[in-house]
């Protein structure tokens, strides 16, 4: 009978009850530490969003694995010089056209990521990915990526604040750079912003360089 049971037998069992709970605490603070400290704030952005911290962290580790099967190649150094081209041509764009400009500096983006090896994928997707090696500056890309769909969509004709496409155009410059500095070992390094940074003038706006990057909303 239960009763006669040695009292040792259940002192052991509580034992083996409390030891499990203490490993599965440590397991799962330990996976929330290496979450945050890879992901940074998009690691509180998908746990607000998904409204779980089990749920964001299997959506993070699902995007680590997805990650990891890519092949992630840097840029040959025509391709380096073919994108240092492009985005220079957006900038001197933003100069007449910034909505232009910017719808142009969404699109390069998506061509330098399927150049580095990033599946073709909607923006969403695109984002994840980034999201895994590049946290910081994808906070950036969604921010631009933001205001460029606002302006592709907007029906009304109201034209987008110039000073709101520049700072589109800023966001989608700090994930240009960081895309771009990876370039083929040829026993030489090519500094990033010898290749693609300028200054653009912003008409009524700035009439020096695009400037820095603010920081974006969380």
């Amino acid at each position: 009978m239960m009763d006669t049971v040695n009292p040792i037998v259940w002192i052991a069992i509580a034992g083996v009850v409390i030891a499990a709970l203490l490993i599965w605490y440590f397991i799962a603070r330990s996976r929330t530490n290496r979450l945050r400290s890879r992901f940074g704030d998009e690691y509180d952005r998908t746990v607000a969003t998904t409204g779980s911290t089990g749920r964001a962290e299997h959506d993070l580790e699902d995007r680590q694995r997805r990650v990891a099967s890519f092949d992630i190649r840097p840029l040959s150094h025509d391709e380096r010089d073919r994108f240092a081209s492009e985005w220079t041509e957006v900038k001197s764009l933003f100069v007449n056209s910034p909505a232009e400009a910017v719808l142009r500096a969404d699109r390069t983006i998506g061509s330098l990521m399927k150049a580095r090896g990033f599946p073709v994928a909607d923006f969403d997707q695109r984002h994840a990915d980034l999201t895994v090696d590049h946290p910081e500056v994808a906070r950036h890309y969604r921010e631009g990526h933001d205001i460029a769909a606002r302006q592709s969509r907007d029906a009304t004709g109201q034209a987008i604040a110039t000073e709101d496409l520049r700072q589109a155009l800023v966001h989608y410059e700090a994930l240009f750079e960081d895309l771009i500095s990876d370039v083929e070992d040829r026993g030489d390094t090519v500094s990033t912003s010898r290749v693609s940074t300028g200054s653009v003038s912003t008409g009524p706006v700035s009439t020096g360089p695009i400037g820095r990057v603010a920081e974006p909303s969380r």
